[in-house]
């Protein structure tokens, strides 16, 4: 199990995940920030980027505001930093 810190940025164009070279996480998110909708939205992208059903992911964290926790199930942190090398901002 690992526990992504990241930051969601409703109201973008389009869904896209990016990783700072500090590692700050930045998800920009097209779904408005109303009635759950970016979250609802980052989860679903999310399980997308990682390739977990969306069971398997969790708010933690962070329901109404910008800085959020969520924990991806069945995961390892190797698994997950792989995958956010390849959204790096190099």
């Amino acid at each position: 199990m690992a526990v992504l810190h990241l930051k969601a940025k409703p109201n973008a164009r389009q869904n896209a995940l990016m990783v700072s070279p500090d590692g700050t996480i930045t998800v920009r998110l097209h779904a408005p920030p109303q009635d759950g909708k970016a979250n609802a939205c980052l989860l679903a992208y999310l399980a997308e980027v990682f390739g977990l059903p969306k069971s398997q992911l969790t708010l933690l964290s962070g329901h109404t505001a910008p800085f959020k926790k969520v924990e991806l199930a069945g995961l390892s942190d190797a698994t997950v930093q792989a995958t956010l090398a390849r959204y790096s901002a190099a």
